[in-house]
């Protein structure tokens, strides 16, 4: 009866703790700090008998018999060998895992796949087309453009898994696995009950998720034996990250940088310098699409659309070089979705199943790479999740613009891409200083937004701003302008639990830091910063270009 007595486990239904008797004489800490059991050596051994044949193992009054140290008022024995304990499941039996505020992965625990979200899509998205026959591209139409192993992945729809190649994996591992964060901080600030975590890609050189995918498209280059790629980039972060990647590994690197970035973000381009890209504001003369979009727009800022004609431009007329891009197509997807696969983990974990995703949209890249394991068990109809894609008021894509096929850039010499567009003529206003200024948005999310699958909204710049401050000051990241219309929902949400009592789980996408963003927190911080939202006479002007596919 004695070694019954021992086995006895002193369980805290408040606090959730669990003990067991300690050998004799020796003292044992459960649960809360302050709660001491010392073995008592009694002639009351057989209590687990008495409890198990008058109450069927369960016990909670006051009793002569229990140890001095428990109070019955918040305690109760269980036996180990009695049925009520085999019973017991659902009730809190152990410690409860405190959630750390940050959740960091083992390099074990790291994908060793990227996920193809479009395996598991019963609607495919629909196909590239040839501009000039508007039929089908396939592997050799886009051989001239881009990598022989990117063209692969960009038209595989149907394998779910691709192998991560060692070589990337081991560059992965100087920056990753990326801290799933939960801001306990921002949610004291806003008092609410809701729960936020985000997922914070900005511990890299780059400052953002982009290095995911350019490390990706470099290796493929040099694996082709190429001498160099071009390509594009708006804010700054995707050319820094592929400049980094292709010094790595010993590629040229020539960047095509929209030119109101270009002016407003020197530090940025001087990163990119740094690493040994030769970097170009766009538009420019060193093109004919450049020269050719100067003469039709005169003192133009330029935009993702133009940098795009002039970086593929620049590949097809250069020997040995091929372009690759940092957003809207589905290999990038592809490659980012190791944000998704490690926020996943991270979470299954310490068993928390989100209510809401949310991540900041552009062409797609980071929402997408967040998103899609998640999106691959709502389409299996193995859970439901709410996705949101938060996009800029005056480049509203996905939230006024048409599903219909376009240009993927400006210039009209890539192909036809079925997306929710702006035109691929549309230009952002100059104020605009929040980045996402693609005209249109990756192939794959746009179907999964035309099926109802994923919510989309705009915010203000002013407002995004506002959040972005907020969260600097509460959450000790600046983040970048980008990230920080994700940030502007997230609260706007947890504001709405607070007003409902509702406990929602929150996760969004902190793609990267705002440090070379610095002109435009200036102009925020100044008063100078305004919002624009472009009228529908100011988009028909985009649609207008649209081209005529049946």
């Amino acid at each position: 009866m004695l070694n019954h007595f021992r086995e006895l486990q002193v369980v805290g239904l408040q606090h959730g703790s669990v003990g067991e008797w300690a050998p004799e004489g020796e003292l044992k800490r459960v649960g809360e700090p302050e709660k001491i059991l010392r073995y008592q050596e009694s002639a009351y051994v057989s209590m687990c008998e008495w409890m198990c044949r008058h109450q069927a193992g369960w016990h909670r009054r006051r009793s002569e018999y229990s140890c001095p140290s428990i109070s019955w008022d918040r305690s109760f024995f269980i036996c180990k060998n009695c049925r009520a304990r085999k019973e017991q499941k659902g009730m809190r039996m152990s410690v409860e895992k405190k959630i750390p505020y940050k959740i960091y992965l083992e390099e074990s625990e790291m994908p060793k796949q990227w996920y193809n979200v479009r395996a598991d899509m019963k609607n495919k998205p629909a196909p590239l087309l040839n501009p000039a026959t508007l039929q089908p591209m396939g592997y050799e139409d886009l051989r001239p453009v881009f990598c022989d192993e990117l063209i692969k992945q960009e038209l595989d729809n149907d394998t779910a898994y691709i192998d991560i190649p060692q070589e990337i994996q081991d560059f992965y591992k100087m920056y990753r696995p990326a801290p799933l964060v939960r801001a306990y901080c921002l949610e004291k600030a806003l008092e609410t009950p809701a729960k936020i975590y985000y997922k914070f890609e900005g511990n890299n050189t780059s400052g953002s998720h982009k290095l995911n995918s350019a490390i990706a498209q470099a290796y493929y280059a040099k694996k082709q034996g190429l001498k160099g790629v071009t390509t594009e980039t708006g804010a700054g972060q995707w050319g820094t990250a592929l400049s980094m990647a292709c010094a790595y590994l010993g590629l040229d690197c020539k960047v095509y940088m929209v030119k109101v970035s270009y002016e407003q973000k020197p530090f940025r381009r001087e990163v990119m310098r740094t690493y040994g890209a030769s970097v170009t504001p766009s538009p420019s003369e060193t093109t004919e699409v450049g020269r050719k979009i100067l003469a039709e727009h005169p003192g133009t800022t330029g935009s993702l659309g133009c940098a795009i004609s002039e970086a593929v431009e620049a590949a097809t007329k250069s020997e040995g070089y091929r372009y690759v891009l940092g957003s809207v197509l589905n290999q990038v997807l592809l490659h980012q979705s190791v944000i998704g696969l490690e926020t996943k983990t991270a979470l299954d974990k310490y068993g928390v199943t989100p209510d809401i995703i949310i991540g900041c949209a552009g062409g797609g890249s980071n929402l997408g790479g967040l998103i899609s394991p998640f999106m691959g068990e709502k389409l299996r109809g193995e859970k439901d999740y709410r996705f949101i894609a938060v996009e800029p008021a005056s480049c509203p894509s996905l939230t006024r613009g048409k599903y219909v096929y376009d240009f993927c850039d400006t210039g009209m010499v890539c192909p036809l891409a079925k997306m929710y567009t702006l035109g691929s003529g549309y230009i952002p206003s100059a104020n605009h200083a929040g980045g996402l200024r693609y005209h249109g948005m990756n192939s794959a999310l746009s179907q999964l937004y035309h099926e109802g699958l994923m919510e989309a909204v705009s915010v203000e710049q002013t407002s995004v701003f506002a959040a972005a401050k907020q969260f600097a000051m509460i959450e000790g990241i600046l983040p970048a302008p980008e990230s920080s219309h994700a940030i502007r929902v997230a609260i706007d949400e947890a504001l709405k639990c607070k007003e409902t009592g509702e406990e929602k789980t929150i996760v969004f996408g902190l793609t990267g830091t705002g440090y070379f963003d610095m002109v435009a927190y200036q102009k925020y911080n100044d008063g100078e910063m305004s919002d624009y939202i472009p009228t529908d006479a100011d988009l028909q002007v985009g649609f207008a270009g649209l081209p005529k596919v049946e």
